[in-house]
């Protein structure tokens, strides 16, 4: 029995393993600051209020009725603050910027809503909602009825009930979490991707020697870094198809497949894998040791995915994991991707998007060339 088990050399294994691991400072704190940040993150990114969504309003009565609702939708936006009011004098142009991510949702009060309210003729007022984002739709249905509540009791209950109603208009079909949940998994994979065929075979690559080989030719820091870089972004560029592929056929998201939302799909793809491979090559261009990758890809996991927008508005999170989505890809690929697969919107909703990732990962890719250290 001892030939085959010797308790020597499974100790002389386990003290090895733990002398590297107290040898690794930046190892060490990724194991500890992991826990922490996955509990911050995700209990201020879950279950949240909103706050500060966008809703405009275009009055076309201005009788006392309106200004009743006018007043009422300033208590809401002065005190939970669930909403801010944006004015405006042309509904098309209103339930555009819907269309287009601007707003969040759009109050229209209608001509004559004041004398139909005296009248006592069932006044409505409608509400047109951008519908692909269930959370905000819900609340704002829910603060709208409460204020068509309001309404409907005034101070003095007269002999007939004045009532008026909220008549909502959904701009796009029903949209299911499982639809919603795709955009953040296409990006989610092509992350994932670089991860494992950037940073991890990068560092693993040059543990073993590998770069030794480059070093020694002709071939300089740019032209390296860019081949890596490339070669990294095609890697999740075909995570992200497929992906996009295969998640549409589950999801039933059929605007994936319109020749026009292609283009556009497959460029937020190209700029996305090139805004992450630049972002993890600019993280790793210096680390030398290959457990540190695997250490802090949980916490950069959790940092930039859940901020995203990609499960939860953004709309709830507090004041500094708003800043920290406002400078996360992930945030404009998730946006980019639900704009064209849940909208079937194209380039006057994503510009944005697409100018965000590409001067992001143009800068990403500049520093990396930078700091990438052309000598052993």
């Amino acid at each position: 029995m001892a030939a085959f088990f010797n308790s020597a050399r499974m100790m002389a294994i386990v003290e090895r393993d733990m002398r590297k691991f107290f040898r690794s400072p930046a190892l060490m704190m990724a194991a500890m600051v992991f826990p922490l940040v996955q509990l911050i993150v995700l209990g201020n990114a879950f279950g949240g209020k909103i706050h500060d969504a966008k809703l405009g309003i275009i009055d076309h009565d201005n009788g006392p009725q309106a200004i009743r609702v006018m007043e009422s939708l300033q208590s809401i936006q002065n005190n939970p603050r669930t909403f801010n009011t944006v004015l405006y004098t042309d509904e098309r142009e209103m339930v555009d910027d819907v269309r287009k991510g601007h707003l969040n949702a759009a109050l229209v009060i209608p001509p004559q809503f004041s004398r139909n309210i005296y009248e006592h003729a069932r006044p409505q007022f409608g509400l047109v909602i951008d519908n692909t984002d269930n959370f905000l739709t819900s609340t704002f249905e829910e603060e709208m009825t409460q204020l068509v509540q309001a309404l409907n009791e005034p101070d003095v209950q007269p002999r007939v009930v004045q009532q008026a109603e909220l008549q909502v208009v959904e701009l796009y079909p029903y949209i299911e979490y499982m639809k919603y949940l795709l955009p953040g998994s296409i990006a989610l994979a092509m992350f994932v991707s670089v991860m494992i065929g950037g940073g991890i075979v990068y560092i693993d690559d040059k543990a073993r020697g590998v770069h030794e080989g480059y070093l020694v030719t002709p071939i300089t820091k740019m032209e390296l870094v860019a081949g890596l870089n490339v070669a990294g972004a095609l890697k999740a560029m075909g995570a992200g198809i497929v992906l996009t592929v295969i998640g549409s056929l589950i999801a039933g998201v059929s605007n994936s497949f319109h020749p026009a939302n292609l283009f556009w799909l497959l460029l937020l793809i190209a700029l996305t894998s090139f805004a992450f491979v630049s972002m993890m090559f600019f993280m790793m261009v210096r680390v030398s040791d290959p457990l540190v990758p695997r250490a802090i890809f949980g916490i950069l996991n959790t940092l930039l995915y859940f901020p995203s927008g990609a499960i939860y508005p953004v709309q709830a999170f507090p004041v500094w994991l708003k800043w920290i989505a406002r400078i996360d890809p992930f945030t404009y690929a998730v946006h980019g991707f639900k704009a064209v697969l849940l909208k079937g919107v194209g380039i006057a909703a994503i510009w944005p998007d697409v100018l965000y990732l590409g001067l992001f990962g143009m800068v990403m890719f500049i520093l990396s060339t930078v700091l990438f250290k052309r000598t052993l």
